[in-house]
Parts: C-alpha cells; structure tokens; sequence
C-alpha cells in the first residue's frame, strides 16, 4: 500500500458536492445575481481566480492522498491537511470574495451585530485557538478520525473558525475593516504562539498521545513518537512561519507609511514656513 497510497484519491460526495456548491453559490452570486440586482459594476477575475483556489485547497486537502495518509498511516499528513483546511484556504476565500456580494447578508441588525462580535479580533483569535487546542484532546481527536461524521464537523468547524481567525487580516469590508497595521502586528505575534498549547504536549511526549496512530500501519519506518513529533513542527513552524512572514511585511508596510507621511508632513512644513 506504501507504493499505491499517493495515487489514492477519495472522492467523497460530501466533500464534492459541498465544495461544487460553494463554488456555484459564488459563481452565481459574482455573475447573474450581481447584474440582475445591481450589486457592482464588474467583477476583478483575480478574485475569482483567488476564491477558487481556496476552493481547490480544501479540495486537494479532503480528496487527495493526503486525506488516506492523514486518516489511515500518518498524524504528521493530519496536521498537514489542517494546515491547508485552516492557514492557506480562509484567506484565499475571504480576498476572493467582494465585499458587495457579503453586504446583503449583514443588512439585517441582527446579522451585523453577529458578525461584528465574531470578526472582533478577541473573539476570532480566542475561538479558533480555543477549539483548536480542544479537538486536540485525545479523547475527542480518535473520535474525528474513527467516526466520520464527527471528523466533517471537525473540518467544518475549523474551517468556520478560521475564516473568523483571519478577517481581522484580511477584510475588504468597510463595515467589518482589517484591523490597522500595528495592531496587525500585535495579533500576528499572537498567532505565531497560540499553537504552544497544542505542540509542547505533542513534541514533547515520549509515548503516543493518541491511540489510533500508535496502532496504524507504519509507512517509510516512521515510529509513532516520530510522527507525532513531526505532525506537531509541521503544525508550530507552519503557521509560526507563515504568521513572522506576514508580521515582517505588514511592519515594513506600515514603516513605508509612516515615512511617506513624515515626507509628506515635511515638505508640507517647509512650503508653510516660506
């Protein structure tokens, strides 16, 4: 099976008809519904291309090889597809989504009272960290990956979850702005941590801290501590990486701005004083 397992695809009807779904709900909604009720002008195509490779993330993380591996040999290919489920796809689908087509939504009060406590970075960043770390709990993790009802909520909560995780950072609303660069940087600090409370459990652990890949079929030699030492670098380094990067390029943003502005206020001085 060691050979054949990266040529294995699954094609779940929930996943693909989930996924065709939110694709044709988004289609429809950027095209005929956009025209018929005079939402926009026009649609960029990069959001287009941007949604749908979100789209074709979540796609390649539930069908793919690495969906068998995750389920069946490795908790290292789990951590993985979560990092494909909750770090690469949301802000692939939040960019990609105008926010005209989101607006009609929040028009009722109670909609937009909702969403404003959800997005609000303390409660985004405290909700997905806090479920995360739960799903990680050994008595709930062999239940998603034994059950697989249980694992679909999984997915799909986390999903959920993470999109309210990365508005802060991503929003193109103004009614639901990103927040401001500095304190972009500050909750991207905070996100390159939070994830401490799951890894030191797991690459610390002389034993397996979950039953289920302490009895799956081993591939390439890879003993159980292994993986789940290697599932939880992939997990911290990860996002850790992803999460210093964008820290880096909002600070060089900001200090862009700020110069820009000094130069601004500068020669707006000099011009005054003459």
């Amino acid at each position: 099976m060691s050979g054949s397992v990266w040529t294995h695809w699954h094609g779940h009807p929930d996943v693909l008809i989930g996924l065709f779904v939110l694709e044709l709900v988004y289609l429809l909604g950027v095209g005929p519904l956009r025209e018929k009720y005079n939402l926009a002008d026009d649609i960029d195509p990069k959001k287009i291309a941007t949604f749908t490779l979100g789209v074709l993330v979540i796609l390649v993380a539930l069908v793919s090889p690495i969906h068998e591996l995750s389920d069946t040999y490795l908790f290292s290919m789990h951590m993985v597809q979560h990092v494909m489920l909750t770090l690469i796809a949301p802000p692939l689908l939040i960019m990609g989504t105008p926010d005209w087509l989101l607006r009609p939504l929040l028009r009722p009060n109670g909609m937009f009272r909702s969403a404003r406590i959800l997005v609000h970075p303390i409660v985004a960043f405290g909700l997905f960290n806090v479920v995360f770390s739960m799903w990680h709990l050994p008595v709930l993790y062999n239940l998603t990956v034994t059950i697989h009802g249980i694992h679909v909520f999984q997915h799909l909560l986390l999903l959920s979850l993470a999109v309210l995780m990365w508005w802060p950072l991503t929003s193109s609303m103004p009614e639901l702005p990103r927040l401001s660069d500095p304190a972009q940087m500050l909750y991207l600090a905070a996100l390159s941590v939070a994830s401490i409370i799951v890894f030191a459990p797991l690459v610390f652990a002389s034993t397996p801290v979950y039953d289920f890949y302490a009895q799956a079929p081993r591939l390439w030699a890879v003993s159980p501590v292994s993986d789940q030492q290697i599932g939880a670098i992939i997990m911290k380094v990860g996002g850790g990486f992803l999460f210093m990067t964008l820290l880096i390029i909002t600070f060089f943003r900001w200090f862009n701005k700020e110069e820009a502005k000094s130069k601004k206020e500068r020669q707006l001085s000099i011009e005054t004083s003459r």
